[in-house]
């Protein structure tokens, strides 16, 4: 088994074309396609994380955060970035990052804490906005079936639950090809009259390669028509941040009780509080301030996050009971999502989560 074929599972799960522009999520050191003697899992890849990899003979680290952010004009390991990128150069290990495509994506960072927290009745906060094309094609009668099913394997059709979505309407086309032609229906330079079915299917953008090779692959025709338009729709399953409910209401005071035991986290930092209770709850893992509009307008009780500057507490505005419980604390479970997509598909592949705890911040307590 290669490094590659991990990276495709995890590909699979959070496509990287979900990570946000400023990211640099993928593989960042090492040879893909070299033999995976084994895969250590870490939200964040530092020196010592790759000195417990070399220990423990893992030629490849999927970390969360991406150790390469910006660009590198220097590696002469004058920075803790430098020395671990050395480090992991000289002991042939990759490093592959998945960021904010795993924030974005459905079962993702996010679930992940809601799962903690015991939420129920999940949606994403901030859905995506131009993720959607449309594919609208025409197909022979006798071959309808054929394209559709090719287009469902590729992709298309998948609404929210539901899968295999298309809309399918009949007509009739007309073609003549000239003497070159070699038409599937009919002679050259003769007009040809054919009952064809018209095809429409949405799919998510960064699959459009695979969508075409799958129409024309399917298709009958020599010239295909199809036209490919960009939809401004939402898509519901991949955006920023979760909106969620507590089985059972919480006052406040028992509800940072819970956030701070699940989280494990030391210290929280939250507003003041409105004497309410809370029971719808929005969350987002890692910085998450930028969300605070949108929690709002979802009229929740409160909302976990972090990273919140002093003047933005006062942004909440009472609307809600506001929660920093730390960057470190709300994406530390983020390796045990990469923990299940490898196992499950290499159930006897050695893979190990990291034992250090790579938080930047301590508490005096």
């Amino acid at each position: 088994m290669t490094i590659q074929n991990i990276i495709t599972e995890i590909e699979n799960f959070a496509p990287l074309a979900y990570q946000e522009e400023y990211d640099n999520c993928g593989l960042l050191t090492g040879d893909a396609n070299a033999e995976a003697t084994g895969v250590l899992l870490t939200l964040d890849c530092i020196e010592s994380v790759v000195d417990e990899a070399i220990e423990n003979k893992c030629n490849l680290i999927i970390a969360h955060h991406p150790i390469i952010f910006s660009g590198l004009k220097k590696i002469t390991g004058n920075t803790y970035v430098e020395r671990t990128i050395i480090k992991a150069i000289k002991n042939n290990i990759a490093i592959y990052a998945a960021h904010t495509n795993v924030d974005n994506v459905s079962n993702g960072v996010n679930f992940k804490i809601a799962e903690k927290l015991g939420l129920i009745n999940l949606k994403i906060l901030a859905p995506k906005l131009n993720l959607l094309k449309k594919l609208v094609t025409y197909v022979p009668a006798t071959h309808h079936q054929k394209v559709l099913d090719a287009l469902f394997e590729s992709g298309c059709g998948n609404i929210g639950n539901y899968q295999n979505c298309s809309f399918n309407l009949e007509g009739t086309g007309t073609f003549m090809g000239n003497e070159s032609s070699k038409p599937f229906i009919g002679t050259p330079n003769n007009l040809s009259t054919e009952k064809e079915i018209r095809i429409e299917t949405i799919f998510e953008a960064y699959k459009e390669k695979a969508v075409l090779t799958a129409l024309l692959s399917a298709h009958p025709y020599e010239e295909v028509a199809f036209d490919v338009y960009a939809l401004a729709n939402k898509l519901n399953t991949v955006g920023s941040g979760l909106v969620g409910e507590l089985k059972t209401e919480l006052n406040e005071d028992d509800f940072l009780k819970l956030v701070k035991k699940s989280l494990k986290s030391d210290c929280l930092k939250y507003t003041q509080k409105r004497g309410k209770f809370v029971k719808k709850v929005a969350l987002c893992g890692g910085s998450g301030s930028f969300l605070l509009k949108n929690a709002i307008n979802a009229k929740v009780d409160a909302f976990v996050t972090s990273d919140f500057k002093y003047h933005e507490f006062f942004d909440a505005d009472q609307k809600l009971l506001l929660i920093d419980a730390g960057h470190y604390e709300t994406e530390q479970f983020t390796p045990e999502i990469f923990y299940s997509i490898v196992q499950n598909k290499f159930p006897t592949f050695a893979i190990r989560l990291s034992k250090i705890k790579t938080n930047p911040v301590n508490y005096f307590l």
